[in-house]
């Protein structure tokens, strides 16, 4: 009997088969549960929960195959077709189309669709403990399931797991999870991971936390007037960013088809009348500025209480990319909300990743992140995966790097056996960005959050730039990092003593919360000179910054990211850990978008976002 509704039905046959179902097998565990957190005893016999099951796709290597395939311009160079997240695999005869031919919502589900068996197994299991199939639907881009109200009881019978209520012990939120869970031996080759479960983090309780130096707001105000006309070291403000990277230039033509996104989280909400004067103070041009709110899993919105990442995000992203289209995501799900079971990654991506072609912005900043260490490397992987489908639908996702150089502390790492050990810490996402002094030259500042993964492998595109770091860096801390890991920052930008409006009152912040929102409105402004061409976004950044893109980016030779009680990493010439590949040229980068659009004898038709 074969089931293959995408509503999946519950198939009848549980009980004959239920010896499938014994056979458990440890799917996560940890030793112990994970440091800052203690148990506050077992839910009501009331809880319930919603679990999010990952499936695996049915050809596991055809989305990082499709995603470079219309991210790089060079893709045909490679010998083996990476996967984004997870290993290399060999390469899969598919026609996805050339570069920048992003696919739409409706291909990416067929890409990362999972085996029709796949959905007959997991339904089978499913069945055999009553789920009733009103309750299980697809979602987030159709190869998960999302199964909800399930009692914890219930839940503990079908993944033998013990889920507990958790407390955080510097912030208080408190989270429903379980140390370990398992799945029987059959489900292992099908289910990528479950959330949630194991992965007690969020972008929320353990975001890098932004080292921020508020000045009073006379103070502020009246240097903010100096660094207008003399551009000094005392802060960082717009009318100098534009001046280094040269964007003053450049008026946006396609505003009423791109856009630029910020996602938020944790109840940071930005406020109007804050950016109004933010505007009026540093850049009068845009006085009139706006941007909308998108409430996501009831993430609420209240301008009378601005937060400083909202506010510093909302306000930087607009003064770079003004009078571009600026979308602020208000995330519910954090655990200070009436759900202690949701994951605010995965309440965001649901509704991005449902959402048409034409209603995405090209475009998205994140200005939170959180050690990778924590979480499940499946987790990881799966998330990774799903920020990858954006990709694929030619959307540029930008994260911040950290502020903690390459740890925060002693970085005391606990392996899955229990072995402790001093390691350097990455963050995840953490793709994107890093700190840095505002200074010219630029020098890299210590707060520079970057390194190598843990999880994830180096990627073909950064394959001689990390070598040759790696060649020239030595054997010092080798023992301390994964040289093998997919190193990042990729790209950096300014990040030291902005100025930005908090309340009415002008303040400084320093952070890679500064830096992301920077980098986001100058790929903004080159994704409007792409669609104003007739031609597509750039999506997926990271093929093209490290091959054509590198001749607009300016290389950052000198200083490092001490942390761990150690000096961490070097900035030297070319790629490294500390400030990526240097930061962006608007001018040259656009020159090299010319190029490419003149190679191509004619410019490429939009695809349906852009249209």
């Amino acid at each position: 009997m074969r089931c293959h509704a995408l509503s999946v039905l519950i198939c009848g046959f549980a009980t004959p088969l239920a010896s499938r179902w014994d056979g458990m097998k440890v799917k996560h565990a940890w030793d112990a549960v994970p440091n800052n957190w203690e148990s506050l005893g077992h839910p009501s016999n009331q809880t319930t929960i919603d679990l999010h099951l990952a499936l695996k796709s049915h050809r596991e290597n055809a989305l990082g195959e499709a995603l470079y395939q219309v991210s790089d311009p060079e893709h045909s160079r490679y010998v083996l077709t990476p996967h984004i997240c997870a290993r290399m695999y060999p390469p899969v005869p598919l026609s996805y189309g050339r570069y920048g031919a992003h696919l739409s919502k409706e291909q990416v589900a067929e890409v990362v669709a999972p085996h029709p068996d796949t959905l007959e197994i997991v339904s089978s299991w499913l069945g055999h403990y009553h789920i009733p199939s009103s309750s299980i639907s697809m979602t987030l881009g159709g190869n998960w399931l999302r199964v909800v109200d399930v009692s914890v009881s219930q839940a503990n019978r079908i993944l033998g797991a013990s889920y507990q209520l958790y407390q955080h012990v510097e912030t208080n939120d408190t989270v429903l999870r379980t140390v370990s869970y398992s799945l029987p031996e059959v489900l292992h080759g099908h289910i990528q991971t479950i959330v949630p479960t194991t992965h007690f983090g969020s972008p929320l309780t353990e975001a890098m936390r932004p080292r921020m130096r508020l000045s009073t707001g006379v103070e502020a105000r009246g240097k903010a007037r100096s660094v207008l006309s003399s551009r000094d070291e005392d802060g960082i403000t717009p009318s100098y960013l534009r001046w280094l990277y040269r964007t003053s230039g450049y008026a946006p033509k396609a505003t009423d088809r791109n856009a630029l996104g910020i996602a938020g989280y944790g109840g940071q909400f930005p406020s109007p009348e804050d950016l109004a004067l933010f505007m009026n103070e540093f850049r009068t041009d845009g006085e009139d500025a706006t941007f909308t709110v998108t409430q996501v899993n009831g993430g609420g919105y209240d301008p009378g209480d601005p937060g400083i990442e909202a506010n510093l995000d909302i306000q930087y992203a607009e003064a770079m990319a003004y009078p571009t289209r600026h979308i602020y995501y208000s995330t519910g799900g954090t655990p200070d909300s009436n759900s202690l079971t949701d994951d605010p990654y995965l309440c965001w991506l649901r509704y991005m990743i449902a959402q048409d072609d034409v209603d995405i912005p090209q475009t998205i900043s994140t200005s939170y992140s959180e050690h990778e260490y924590i979480m499940p490397r499946e987790y990881a992987v799966s998330v990774c995966t799903l920020f990858g489908q954006l990709g694929l639908r030619g959307v540029s996702v930008l994260f911040s790097s950290g502020d903690w150089g390459v740890g925060d502390g002693d970085c005391l790492f606990r392996d899955s056996s229990g072995k402790v050990s001093v390691q350097f810490i990455p963050v995840f996402p953490a793709t994107s960005l890093v700190a840095r002094r505002a200074t010219t030259p630029e020098v890299a500042a210590s707060i520079s959050g970057g390194g190598f993964s843990i999880y994830f492998p180096r990627q073909p595109y950064q394959a001689n730039a990390v070598s040759t770091f790696l060649q020239n860096f030595g054997d010092r801390h080798s023992s301390l990092y994964n040289p093998e890991g997919r190193g990042f920052p990729d790209v950096s930008s300014q990040a030291i003593n902005f100025f930005f409006v908090l309340g009415g009152q002008f303040e400084f912040v320093s952070g890679t919360s500064a830096a992301t929102p920077t980098v986001a409105g100058i790929i903004s402004l080159l994704n409007d000179y792409l669609i104003s061409k007739g031609s597509t976004p750039l999506g997926f950044l990271n093929p093209w910054l490290y091959g054509a893109g590198l001749l607009g980016l300016n290389d950052i030779t000198s200083g490092s990211n001490p942390g761990c009680n150690t000096d961490g990493f070097s900035a030297i010439a070319g790629w490294d850990p500390v400030t990526g590949l240097g930061t962006l040229d608007f001018v040259k980068l656009e020159e090299i978008i010319d190029d490419r659009l003149s190679n191509s004898g004619t410019s490429r038709t939009q695809n349906q976002r852009s249209t």
